[in-house]
């Protein structure tokens, strides 16, 4: 295993706008990341440089070239597993390209002994777990066991955001027992223990519970940003039900977060009132745009949520640098891991696991 005075070398897949990258980075060093988006890999080298980072499609990558690390990351598309896809699944044309990383995985002279896969909770619900299941025997068919683990962001950040991390480690390692349970805990919701059902080398991982988060999405709000014109407001707040609207006018927050959708043939602008954010979405279309209602002294009024504050949501820096277009950068934020959940698992299993390994 190669380490630095950085900690051990990781590499990384799908490493779209680097946000994995910079939560690791107290605990691993990046040596290798690869995107085959342009917009993307700007995000990634404005914040991390550009001497480790590929550009290109993971088909023309081959793991004789890779260097060696203790772990590789691999947030694969999500779309043939997504709610809002066709849910062609596993070996769909985007999600499919996981098969890509464990080709090269094979390839290296010698694996990394620490894998993980991050996904959307559709990867574990659908099918009754059958995409999740191929990939764990494609793991243990390749010398690993397999955990699977259920993190939500909105324990950390005030953004509701799911997803699954998949975490194998080299059959051989001695895992600590303070990192296993023997039944499952707060991070295996039902989807997960359903899909682990009958699997051999499964393994129940544990980590502490964080503490409950303090910060709302008022606390995140950029209060300057200037709002719609009140033509376009109108059109927007024309678009929230009626009970929707009650709740809003009795809510005590001053904003609510809502998604454009189509209900019966009809849209609506439909809204949340816990001050927390939906799920970022990459930008599609419009109503893949996460807007925002205020209630004013003046009325309501609305906007688009703004890049910064995207990036807020995905628990990124102030200083985190966002070039190009709003689109640009609500793309890099809305397909991103979230910050404080990859540091999270850094911190409480994988940096403890690389340990174990060495």
């Amino acid at each position: 295993m190669t380490a630095s005075k950085n900690g051990p070398a990781f590499l990384e897949f799908f490493a779209g706008s680097g946000l994995v990258a910079h939560a690791l980075k107290p605990s691993f060093k990046a040596v290798w990341a690869n995107d085959n988006s342009e917009k993307k890999a700007e995000v990634y080298r404005a914040n991390h440089g550009p001497a480790h980072f590929h550009l290109g499609s993971i088909a023309d990558v081959h793991g004789e070239s890779l260097p060696q690390a203790a772990l590789s990351w691999a947030s694969f598309p999500c779309q043939d597993l997504s709610l809002a896809g066709l849910t062609a699944g596993i070996h769909g044309g985007r999600s499919g390209l996981v098969w890509q990383w464990l080709r090269i995985m094979e390839e290296m002279t010698c694996c990394p002994p620490l894998l993980v896969a991050e996904n959307v909770t559709g990867l574990m619900s659908h099918a009754r777990g059958a995409h999740y299941r191929q990939l764990h025997q494609a793991l243990q068919s390749r010398g690993f066991r397999i955990g699977a683990i259920v993190l939500n962001a909105v324990r950390w950040v005030p953004q509701s955001r799911q997803r699954v991390f998949v975490i194998a480690v080299k059959s051989g390692v001695e895992i600590p027992e303070a990192l296993r349970s023997e039944q499952p805990t707060w991070l295996h919701p039902d989807m997960v223990v359903n899909a682990a059902k009958g699997l051999d080398d499964w393994i129940w991982w544990k980590m502490p519970e964080p503490p409950p988060r303090k910060q709302t999405l008022s606390d995140l709000v950029e209060w300057d940003a200037p709002f719609d014109p009140p033509a376009h407001a109108a059109r927007n707040v024309g678009l929230i039900s009626e009970r929707h609207m009650n709740e809003l006018l009795k809510a005590e927050v001053c904003v609510a977060p809502g998604y454009k959708r189509i209900r019966q043939g009809q849209q609506y602008l439909e809204l949340r009132f816990d001050d927390v954010a939906g799920c970022l979405r990459t930008p599609a279309g419009g109503s893949s745009r996460q807007s925002l209602v205020f209630k004013t002294d003046d009325g309501l009024a609305t906007r688009l949520l703004t890049v910064r504050e995207t990036a807020r949501l995905m628990g990124a820096p102030e200083s985190y640098k966002l070039p190009g277009t709003y689109n640009d950068g609500y793309k890099a934020m809305g397909d991103a891991v979230a910050v404080p959940v990859a540091k999270y698992l850094a911190k409480h299993l994988l940096t403890p696991l690389a340990r174990a390994i060495e």
